[in-house]
């Protein structure tokens, strides 16, 4: 786990250096991510956390100094897993293949634990968390110009602008089932690739 500087606000104060103490920490932030999930953000305290993470609050303050540096950790673990599918997706070998793979990462991104995806949405809105989000929106993107370099990809006028856009719309259709509380997977994959798939047909430009 990287180390923050010392006047941000959700910096841990230390990186757990040895299996043991990865072990402990892995421990207090899933705890943190399964009270999430069940209670909500009324039951999410540091304390609960502790708890239910079988540590003491002494141990925990080791590592989290307050409750949204724990956050920013859960979101930084959550948003890992995307990141690491998003590498894998951009193996694809065609246009088609990349898309629909990053797709399917996104919506899996939320609806593997689906109440723990709106708890961090709502909290990444909250949280000094930007520039995070524009990495990783970065990657995507770059992902998404990529593809549209292959062969078989549609011939756009702006490769850049173009994924923009498709971003744009996967990240809007997937947001807005997360916060109906939508669990159906599979529609959602149907409608965020249709939904991109028009968008593309729709810009490309005759050859």
């Amino acid at each position: 786990m990287p180390r923050k500087p010392a006047h941000d606000p959700l910096a841990p104060r230390k990186a757990p250096l040895q299996r043991r103490s990865a072990a402990t920490v892995d421990a207090i932030v899933e705890a943190a991510a399964r009270i999430l999930e069940t209670e909500g953000l009324d039951g999410y305290t540091t304390n609960a956390v502790a708890e239910r993470a079988g540590v003491s609050i002494g141990s925990l303050y080791q590592y989290f100094p307050n409750r949204d540096a724990l956050t920013a950790r859960l979101i930084e673990r959550e948003t890992a897993v995307l990141l690491q599918q998003a590498r894998e997706a951009a193996q694809g070998g065609t246009c088609a293949a990349v898309l629909e793979r990053l797709i399917g990462a996104a919506v899996e991104h939320q609806m593997r634990r689906p109440a723990l995806a709106r708890m961090i949405d709502f909290e990444e809105r909250r949280l000094p968390v930007d520039e995070q989000n524009q990495r990783v929106a970065g990657i995507l993107q770059q992902a998404i110009v990529d593809a549209l370099q292959l062969d078989d990809a549609p011939r756009v006028a702006d490769r850049e602008l173009a994924a923009q856009d498709v971003l744009a719309l996967a990240h809007g259709i997937i947001d807005a089932a997360g916060e109906r509380g939508e669990t159906d997977a599979r529609g959602l994959l149907r409608r965020v690739r249709i939904a991109v798939a028009g968008y593309l047909v729709g810009i490309a430009v005759d050859s």
